[in-house]
């Protein structure tokens, strides 16, 4: 996929595209379901793919006091744009020149003078230009005129709930540790990538090692507790059951950020220090409580290992 990250770097060949509109964040179900359409019109057109989206919440720029946490960051949403076939996304800097630009000026200069749309592929709640007042309709009625149709995407629902998908529930969700229906949500595990680095190795003192990520992240974390997951190990690529701790560690009360450590379940011996890896989120065990003394600890830990053995063998039963 290639990545043009101002609309000048698009070459004057490029074209025609059938492009997809929003923020993208977390690239979750209701997303991937306005990139499939896109999909079945680029390819029964023979146009090129295209994802236009912002390198950061357009509230960090219009309202910082109300702007979420990324779902993930900027390169991991456009790793995972790459992943559904894209031809190419357009990230745009968001600031306040795109603020302002009005919402016709968006569409003449960046749809269809730099990507020579043929259609546009918008959520039904999708805002854009000044002051917002760029709208499906507003899309639907410049169209005709500019040589372009619109396809306005119905909201996705998860089977069984009445809440649409979208990145606020998600966030949402993650907070609340329910990776289980994040993970529908998404469409895909929820997940955090990392680098391997050395932490106090109390888990080793404890009898159960632990890989610690870096405290930089890749994705939205969910919340402090004990989880049923896998950790992938990007150096060889093999795929290991994990118990996952995330959280402060609150029987020693020493550890002063948040920490993603996971345990490997059945193996001893393993070196993944400085190894690039993914720990995937399954099922939430329990919540982060502090023990009265290591014996206790060590007992519940125990219970949390046979407790996330049994959630990954049901899982791939």
């Amino acid at each position: 996929m290639i990545v043009f990250r101002d609309p000048s770097e698009v070459p004057a060949d490029f074209g025609p595209s059938v492009v997809a509109i929003g923020k993208f964040d977390g690239v979750h179900a209701g997303h991937r379901a306005v990139i499939e359409r896109l999909q079945e019109h680029a390819t029964a057109s023979g146009a090129r793919a295209v994802a236009v989206t912002f390198d950061r919440n357009p509230l960090a720029v219009l309202r910082p006091d109300r702007c979420p946490e990324n779902v993930v960051t900027v390169d991991r949403k456009l790793e995972l744009l790459s992943e559904l076939g894209l031809d190419a996304t357009l990230l745009l800097t968001f600031d306040e020149a795109l603020a302002s630009r009005s919402a016709e000026d968006f569409v003449t200069d960046i749809l269809v003078s730099a990507l020579k749309v043929s259609t546009v592929l918008v959520g039904e709640d999708f805002r854009f230009g000044h002051g917002g007042a760029g709208t499906p309709e507003l899309l639907e009625e410049l169209g005709p005129r500019l040589g372009f149709t619109v396809d306005i995407v119905d909201d996705v629902y998860l089977e069984g709930s009445d809440r649409r998908v979208s990145s606020s529930w998600i966030r949402q969700l993650l907070i609340d540790g329910d990776v289980t229906t994040a993970a529908r949500a998404l469409g895909r595990p929820v997940d955090v990538r990392g680098e391997v680095v050395h932490g106090l190795k109390r888990g080793r003192e404890l009898g159960f090692p632990t890989a610690n990520l870096s405290t930089i992240t890749d994705s939205f974390v969910p919340a402090d507790g004990i989880y049923a997951g896998w950790l992938v190990d990007h150096h060889t690529g093999i795929r290991h059951r994990a118990a996952i701790s995330v959280g402060t560690n609150p029987t020693f009360d020493d550890v002063l950020l948040r920490q993603v450590e996971a345990h490997v379940l059945g193996e001893t011996g393993l070196d993944l220090y400085g190894h690039d890896v993914t720990v995937e989120f399954i099922e939430r065990l329990r919540g982060m409580v502090a023990f009265e003394g290591i014996e206790k600890l060590k007992v519940q830990m125990a219970a949390d290992v046979d407790e996330a053995q049994r959630v990954l063998d049901a899982s791939i039963a």
